[in-house]
């Protein structure tokens, strides 16, 4: 009975800050606290005085919505885009060096002409 009393007087927080103002947050740790007021101190104090911090947030994790299983299948690719992504450009640079061999090929052949003075 006395450890289901303590699971509804304690929630659980998401703690994110930022190291300077145009940084982006960050996740840092979850702590167990009975209300924001007290999430928020517990956070600056076992944070902020560790390293500088431009900004923290603290936020209810009941208060955080994820993806449900049948909302994750959307996120799936329909169809190829590899075109999209830098891996799908990874053929260029052995074009690029036929180019320039080429190139040089032809430099060289017009280089065989000579100056006939």
């Amino acid at each position: 009975m006395r450890n289901e009393k303590k699971k509804s007087f304690y929630q659980e927080f998401e703690v994110f800050s930022k190291r300077t103002a145009t940084s982006p947050f960050q996740h840092q740790f979850c702590l167990l606290a009975p209300n924001e007021e007290v999430a928020m101190v517990m956070a600056q104090e076992n944070f902020m005085r560790r390293e500088p911090v431009a900004d923290i947030w603290v936020v209810n994790r009941k208060h955080i919505r994820t993806l449900h299983p049948e909302e994750k299948r959307m996120l799936a690719r329909i169809d190829n885009k590899d075109y999209r992504t830098t891996k799908g450009y990874g053929y260029l640079r052995k074009k690029w060096r036929q180019y320039e061999q080429k190139m040089l090929d032809e430099k060289e052949i017009l280089s065989w002409g000579g100056d006939k003075k």
